[in-house]
């Protein structure tokens, strides 16, 4: 029989009536997830946050743990007529503060509805309980706890980094993952592991009454979700050779960074002065004092700032001589306290003269560098000095020079290496020579570095022709690093002209007061420790001190970099400095002919001397 037009559309009804009631039947017995959506004006949601991970230095020390505290949290429909003065003196606030937060909830009403906003952040639990106690008179408040980071050990506070509640520009800029209230690891360690350390939010599902009042959990917790806890950490830092380091750069500017070169990773990276971490659980309250103050404390030296090497870069440009065949081991040149080019000269320390390579390392002689450095320029075979600086630039980017290293570590610089483009600019293409950028043989310039660069050469020196690039997070569980850090990255110095350096070095901190050699206060018995010192030219005032030293000889198990700003010659303040904190890693103390040294550099002063107009 067939179907007149009416029954077909008769049909049609039916079906479409029984795919309607098929679908409430999902929606209705089915699947709960519905009936939660569709009932969220008759529940309250409560965040729960989960316990961020923990984290710990190379020998299981925690370097940053976690404590509770409590926000109070107050759903303004749900506030009655209450005692201002009684809750203020529970929160340990004022009636002045209580007032203005209500009046702002009342006139944002509408936008906040039913929701519970954060009036009072990280209330520690002494206080809490005095709340918790009354907190029947106060109906709509409500406290939720969380934890914050505590730190048992002064690690730096520029190393750890800090965390903060996100603000709109973080939420935007991560695709949702987060939202208003929610705090994330800013900088340091703290934001170059957040992805471990955050954890995942759970929350509880309340129901209220039909007068809003929070009645009852939602089907006895079923549909709750618990948070899950963020992972811990492992890094590569001593906590306690960090905790030196801070003690023997304070009340100094500059940086402090140790490095083990079997595996690149960092032992100790102190930038001072930095932020204490005293302060870090609570960054808001002291972000104003310590972005106001003149020496910059969030500023992270170790990785941040650009200075010019000084005489350490002797042992670059003696290097890429070697490799270029224009000197020896045993090549020899005059110095007569400089070096003359034209009406101008290179000044130098008085020492005896001619010398070879090793101690030219030894005792830091300029006009040995102006000889080779030239030469590499005009002798090398590599065309003009133009060519020929675009070569020495390749050289010594493979040393790690003028390019970020590639470390896990936030905010990392790259520095700057000059090459012939630079110079056409300044001088005029073809109108420049050997001799108008000479300062570059001896590290000055317009050459720029981090000491984490600094670090990096020692720890190329230690190995005698390789690095591994400097991190600072260490394989652990379920974190892994990025196989890069597990990779030898070799210069582009053939290997074996590296021991002659080597043996500079070692010259230069145990050759004895007398010899010549600029670093005998660094010599401790016994270590083998090899160094060579910097003085790095200063536009703002007394020269910067620089000195990095690798120990022992053979093996080595630390390659060291220190940075004092204003610290003179390197053999004033870097070199004891740099010594100290390898002393302390590879014996475990100072020994007692050595504490005047350690007792005069922990309490020397150089604060004063820094310009502000340098900042």
């Amino acid at each position: 029989m067939k179907l007149n037009r009416e029954n077909k559309i008769l049909a049609g009804l039916v079906v479409a009536a029984l795919i309607l009631i098929g679908k409430l039947f999902v929606i209705q017995i089915v699947d709960s997830s519905y009936k939660i959506d569709a009932s969220n004006n008759s529940m309250v949601y409560s965040t729960i946050y989960p316990t961020r991970g923990i984290i710990y230095d190379r020998n299981g020390r925690i370097l940053v743990g976690n404590k509770v505290a409590y926000d109070i949290l107050v759903t303004p429909k749900e506030v009655t007529e209450f005692d201002t003065l009684a809750l203020s003196e529970a929160l340990g606030v004022t009636p002045g503060f209580i007032k203005e937060k209500m009046d702002g909830y009342y006139r944002n009403r509408r936008r906040i509805g039913y929701q519970s906003v954060v009036m009072l952040k990280q209330l520690p639990p002494e206080r809490y309980m005095r709340f918790a106690e009354l907190a029947y008179k106060f109906p709509g408040f409500r406290g939720q706890p969380r934890s914050i980071r505590q730190y048992p050990y002064n690690a730096g506070g520029n190393l750890l980094g800090y965390v903060s509640e996100v603000d709109s520009r973080y939420i935007e800029t991560h695709g949702g993952e987060y939202k208003a209230g929610d705090y994330a690891g800013m900088t340091g360690i703290e934001a170059t592991c957040e992805k471990y350390l955050k954890g995942e939010k759970g929350y509880r599902i309340f129901l209220r009454d039909s007068r809003n009042r929070i009645e009852s959990s939602y089907r006895d917790g079923e549909m709750d979700k618990e948070a899950i806890p963020g992972k811990d950490i492992v890094t590569t830092i001593d906590a306690e050779l960090q905790n030196y380091g801070q003690t023997l750069m304070q009340n100094k500017v500059g940086s402090l960074v140790a490095i083990e070169p079997s595996t690149g990773e960092i032992l100790a990276l102190v930038s001072s002065p930095g932020i204490d971490v005293d302060v870090l659980a609570d960054i808001g309250s002291h972000y104003t004092e310590i972005a106001s103050d003149p020496y910059k404390p969030m500023f992270n030296r170790a990785v941040q700032a650009s200075y010019p090497p000084g005489s350490v870069f002797k042992l670059v440009n003696a290097l890429i001589g070697l490799q270029e065949g224009v000197v020896t081991p045993q090549t020899e040149y005059p110095c007569h306290r400089g070096y003359r080019y034209g009406n101008r000269k290179m000044a130098c320390h008085d020492h005896r003269s001619p010398i070879d390579m090793k101690e030219s390392i030894m005792m830091s002689c300029n006009a040995y560098y102006c000889y080779v450095f030239r030469s590499i320029l005009e002798d090398s075979g590599n065309g003009t000095v133009p060519q020929a600086l675009a070569k020495w630039d390749e050289y010594v980017a493979s040393f790690g020079f003028g390019h970020k290293l590639g470390s896990d570590f936030p905010a990392e610089l790259g520095g700057n290496i000059p090459g012939p483009k630079l110079y056409d600019k300044m001088y005029g293409k073809g109108r420049w020579k050997s001799t108008n950028i000479i300062s570059l043989s001896i590290g000055q310039g317009e050459i720029g570095c981090t000491p984490l660069h600094l670090a990096n050469l020692c720890a190329t020196m230690a190995n005698r022709g390789y690095y591994y690039i400097p991190h600072i997070i260490k394989e652990s569980g379920s974190v892994g690093i990025d196989p890069k850090y597990k990779e030898r990255q070799y210069t582009m110095v053939d290997t074996s002209y590296f021991s002659t350096l080597v043996e500079g070095m070692y010259m230069a901190v145990n050759s004895g007061y007398g010899s010549g050699a600029t670093a005998s206060v660094a010599e401790v018995e016994g270590l083998d420790i090899c160094g060579k010192t910097g003085t790095a030219q200063n536009p703002h005032g007394d020269d910067n001190s620089v000195f990095i030293c690798f120990a022992p000889k053979d093996n080595p198990k630390i390659a060291v970099a220190a940075y004092i700003e204003h610290g003179s010659f390197g053999a004033r303040w870097a070199a004891p400095i740099a010594s100290l904190l390898t002393e302390k890693y590879l014996t475990g103390e100072i020994r007692e002919s050595r504490k005047p040294l350690e007792k005069r550099m922990m309490e020397g002063r150089l604060l004063e001397k820094v310009n502000d107009r340098q900042f």
